[in-house]
């Protein structure tokens, strides 16, 4: 049985080191690695990414291929995706395959972060190496199955509270807000309601309800209205992506409270950018799909071209966030 390696153990500590984007070139992750470096030459990486419908994977796919395109005499790049946020099944499927196809290395954005655990340490057991972007696996699964898998992406908790903060400053102590949150069971949903929580805690206003969008726009806007419908005095939806505070717009709209209801989203798609400039989004977080794809695919292509085990990978490679107003859009 493989010896599970517990996160608070000097060795751990050890591996861990957070690497802000700005500081990668000095890192050794500013550029594809020397594939001659591997037996076999020409490497194959896989990018397994959510809904190829949504704008934020499309940007995350688009990236990562125009980025292989300048490297591609050292690896080919596989780009699959679900048809929904949250085909869980699907995706499961979509790394078996790659496991199969026996790719050096998979580049995952997990539609869940606990179910995909079992199948992602199938992989690294036949030798893939395997790095999440967008999401983390869960940190105690991980564990669970003795395996560490790096994450190439920002702090989706500070993300959270910064855009939440923003919205504080034009409430006052005791107002009533909503969380609109991706699905439950994705480690940043999490980490973007507890950001959103650290901010409402410390001044002092209310989260009346905590609602699953599950990252949708109908889901977003019904889950606007039911707290719209519920709690009438509520003055602020903080919504996990703009796909959901788009909905929330719609509900707010529909509910005859348009300039009484704050809305906010995060990830800073072009369709929110309108919203932005006349004011029915007070605010969201631009996290740089772009960036995160092609440092997760360079991560991955770096460990495998030094030859590196997946224990010795850092377990987090932070990237930039930014905060996007009508002031800064």
């Amino acid at each position: 049985m493989m010896q599970k390696t517990p996160r608070s153990m000097p060795s751990w500590r050890m591996r861990r080191r957070v690497v802000i984007a700005g500081a990668l070139a000095a890192a050794g992750i500013g550029g594809a690695a020397d594939a001659a470096a591997t037996p076999g030459g020409k490497l194959k990486i896989a990018l397994v990414l959510k809904s190829l419908g949504d704008p934020f994977t499309i940007a995350m796919a688009s990236a990562a291929q125009n980025y292989q395109q300048h490297y591609a005499s050292q690896f080919d790049l596989t780009v699959r995706g679900t048809a929904t946020e949250s085909d869980t099944t699907g995706q499961i499927r979509m790394v078996e395959e790659m496991i199969k196809a026996k790719m050096n290395a998979i580049v995952i954005a997990p539609t869940d972060s606990k179910a995909l655990t079992a199948v992602v340490a199938r992989a690294i057991k036949a030798g893939v190496i395997v790095v999440s972007i967008d999401n983390p696996l869960d940190e105690a699964f991980q564990d669970a199955a003795g395996i560490s898998v790096p994450f190439v992406g920002p702090n989706n908790r500070k993300g959270a509270q910064q855009v939440s903060n923003y919205l504080a400053e034009r409430l006052k102590t005791g107002d009533q807000v909503g969380v609109i949150e991706g699905s439950s069971a994705d480690r940043n949903a999490q980490q973007r309601t507890d950001g959103c929580r650290d901010a409402m805690n410390a001044a002092g206003i209310n989260i009346v309800a905590v609602q699953t969008g599950d990252w949708e726009y109908g889901k977003g806007r019904d889950a606007a209205s039911k707290m719209l419908s519920e709690h009438p005095q509520i003055r602020g939806l903080m919504c996990g992506n703009d796909n959901m505070a788009m909905g929330a717009v719609d509900a707010v709209r529909d509910a005859g409270r348009t300039g009484g209801v704050y809305v906010t989203g995060y990830n800073d798609i072009d369709a929110i950018k309108p919203l932005i400039a006349d004011g029915r989004v007070l605010a969201t977080v631009n996290q740089f799909a772009a960036r995160q794809a092609v440092f997760g695919v360079d991560v991955a292509l770096k460990a495998v071209t030094e030859q590196r085990k997946q224990s010795e990978l850092s377990s987090v490679i932070e990237t930039p966030l930014q905060l996007v107003t009508a002031a800064n859009h």
